[in-house]
């Protein structure tokens, strides 16, 4: 399980491949527009894989964010969660931007298959 970036979607004006997984990047995964194109800021410091994901006039979709996900999480089993923080950690810079983890070292409880739905 590894967490890579897509180096061909890299803006090259704020970073290049020196900075390893941290940059932004730009993609149009369905045919382009302002409103389907997504900005995505990755990082991988203090423990976490992490990228930020944020559109012009709307929040992402699921299906972007699974997009998002295979792109930097390549491997079908890896996993990336959202988290929902007690609301005095909120933090809300943009207001469509959602965010994907994973902790460093891939270790996370979930819950069992059968709490989550029949399979």
């Amino acid at each position: 399980m590894a967490f890579k970036v897509p180096e061909q979607h890299r803006c090259s004006q704020y970073s290049d491949a020196s900075y390893g997984n941290n940059g932004l990047f730009l993609f149009s995964p369905r045919p382009s527009s302002a409103r389907n194109d997504l900005t995505i800021i990755a990082s991988d410091g203090g423990g976490w894989e992490h990228v930020s994901v944020s559109k012009k006039y709307e929040c992402p979709t699921w299906d972007e964010m699974c997009f998002v996900k295979k792109l930097f999480w390549s491997d079908p089993e890896d996993f990336a969660v959202q988290f929902h923080p007690p609301e005095s950690q909120y933090v809300n810079n943009h207001p469509y931007c959602l965010h994907l983890w994973r902790p460093g070292d891939g270790q996370m409880r979930f819950p069992e298959v059968w709490m989550v739905g029949i399979k």
